[in-house]
């Protein structure tokens, strides 16, 4: 009876986390750069304090254990913006927050603010090598594989070709970082990662989301029927708590 009721009370639970994890990434279907994230259980014995009776050995819950991340590739598409880009392969762009720090994503899709820093359509400038990168004004603007973007004026000495920066490209283990709540990944140990000169982008292109949604729709449905059984399984033991009160009980 133990078994049956903390199985599938906690089971039920942890079936309704993953079913918002489904339903986050069915929502970031056409988010550039988003990656599919999924909720792993484990089974884990109930404890108990010193001064309390051990729990008994059937007695097991069904937690949340991790939050795995799909880091594989999603699909480049051509857009022909002068300031999108795309990694290709392994690899990660890098972000310095207004506060201080760095994050980082797969979304390379920047524009330009008013005072012509590069940055994200929400106004987080792209990290270069001595910090965030300026465009001159009335500059044609070309970014090379590496990351290194050349500008030459569009009046003027129209031959002479400035290089304003380099976009830092990183590409540190995936098992050292960690989604945050705005949707940028961050190093575990706060640290910043190193630039890495292998890291290649697509100029011109942004990467889509790597999120499948059919197989997305495939887990829904299958992580609502599995909760449909989960609740059949406590009015099961309800029942059958119920009938061994009634076999128990003194006549």
């Amino acid at each position: 009876m133990d078994r049956l009721i903390y199985t599938a009370m906690t089971g039920a639970s942890g079936t309704m986390s993953r079913q918002a994890a489904v339903a986050h990434n069915l929502a970031n279907v056409t988010t550039q750069g988003y990656r599919a994230e999924e909720h792993r259980l484990r089974a884990v014995q109930v404890q108990t304090h010193n001064s309390t009776p051990a729990a008994l050995p059937t007695r097991a819950f069904a937690v949340d254990a991790s939050t795995h991340t799909d880091f594989s590739e999603g699909a480049l598409i051509y857009t022909g913006g002068q300031y999108d880009v795309a990694v290709k392969g392994k690899g990660w762009i890098a972000l310095a927050l207004p506060e201080g720090g760095e994050v980082y994503t797969r979304n390379g899709s920047f524009e330009t603010s008013e005072a012509g820093v590069l940055q994200t359509h929400t106004g987080i400038p792209v990290q270069g090598d001595g910090g965030p990168i300026t465009i001159p004004p009335n500059s044609r603007v070309t970014i090379e594989r590496d990351g290194t973007i050349s500008t030459v004026p569009q009046s003027g000495a129209q031959n002479v070709v400035s290089v304003v920066g380099r976009i830092k490209l990183v590409n540190p283990p995936e098992t050292d970082l960690m989604r945050g709540p705005d949707g940028y990944f961050r190093m575990s140990g706060g640290n910043e990662a190193e630039q890495d000169a292998t890291v290649k982008i697509a100029p011109g292109y942004t990467e889509n989301s790597n999120v499948n949604p059919v197989e997305q729709m495939v887990s829904m449905i299958s992580l609502a029927r599995q909760f449909e059984m989960q609740m059949r399984m406590i009015t099961t033991a309800e029942a059958n708590d119920r009938a061994a009160t009634q076999i128990l009980a003194p006549r």
